[in-house]
């Protein structure tokens, strides 16, 4: 039995074979992504386009042949209206409490867990679990097991020292409503933080101590400066997220007590008052508040790669 080989074919004198172009190859690896693509524009584009020209409508649900083009008018009144502001308002300091607190104490979980210690995996396990807890649960459990009045945990506590027996959601419900948000959102923080304690050049830090320098002087002059930029990673992703939070005002004051953030001031104006074009108007800001956000947490995350790249 005898082996044949195949020769290539030649191309015929006179023809010229045809190679296919950059652009073609391009579009046929990209062609397997196609559908995912179209599927995001269909889920998410779209419904933000629609909400984008219900915005510029005066569109009252009970009223639907009413509706009228109003131009910037919802959003004129979104700016301008006194509870809508202290919603922003409400936003904002929301906000602010909740990702500062949660940077300190995840900073400070991190530094332990970047210790050896027995156990230290359990403890870690344990620590993250707050993350993983669905956010109505966790507003549930704050609110049911922890600020109820009559058997609720804190008041359990100081019921046993004979301590006071407060209503914790009436006297502090801003207060209330951040605490429950600390607590799910401080692991979060904790891993982005231990990421970066974990990354530290560890022979810099061992020159450090052979000079002299104490645990004080690395973390301010070594530790904290190469955390900055997952402090900030941390402080924008969070912010994402805890702007556009829902579960918690909802769960625990019901947007009562001065606690109606934006969002739940889009889900009064949607589903109570019915007024589709100011809700859309309000939901439109803060999606650009949260694409803002998100820009400067894209650069940061690029900064963050570019440095892990130029020190391999």
């Amino acid at each position: 039995m005898t082996a044949t080989t195949t020769a290539p074919l030649a191309a015929t004198p006179g023809r010229t074979v045809r190679q296919p172009s950059a652009r073609l190859r391009a579009w046929a690896t990209r062609a397997p992504l196609l559908p995912a693509l179209v599927f995001m524009i269909a889920v998410t584009q779209l419904p933000f386009v629609a909400t984008l020209v219900i915005s510029f409508f005066d569109w009252n649900a009970l009223y639907p042949k009413a509706r009228r083009f109003t131009g910037l008018d919802n959003y004129r009144q979104v700016l301008t209206d006194a509870g809508l502001r202290h919603s922003v308002w409400t936003t904002v300091l929301l906000t602010a409490a909740v990702v500062l607190a949660s940077l300190v104490l995840g900073l400070a979980l991190a530094l332990l867990l970047d210790r050896r210690f027995r156990g230290r995996g359990v403890v870690r396990t344990l620590l993250i679990a707050p993350f993983l807890v669905v956010p109505v649960a966790a507003a549930l459990l704050w609110k049911h097991v922890l600020y109820n009045p009559e058997y609720g945990l804190f008041n359990g506590l100081l019921h046993y020292v004979g301590g006071p027996q407060p209503d914790w959601v009436s006297r502090t419900p801003l207060l209330a409503v951040e605490a429950s948000l600390v607590w799910q959102w401080t692991p979060f923080m904790m891993l982005i933080l231990l990421a970066g304690l974990q990354s530290r050049d560890q022979q810099q830090i061992e020159a450090a101590r052979v000079d002299g320098a104490s645990d004080w002087q690395i973390f301010r002059h070594l530790t904290l400066p190469h955390l900055r930029r997952y402090l900030e990673l941390g402080a924008l992703l969070g912010s994402i997220y805890i702007v556009q939070n829902f579960d918690a005002v909802f769960t625990i004051t019901s947007g009562g007590l001065g606690t109606a953030n934006l969002p739940y001031t889009v889900y009064q104006s949607f589903y109570q008052a019915h007024e589709n074009g100011l809700a859309s108007a309000a939901g439109v800001l803060v999606v650009i508040g949260s694409i803002v956000i998100a820009t400067f947490a894209l650069r940061v995350v690029s900064s963050l790669f570019r440095e892990e790249v130029s020190r391999a």
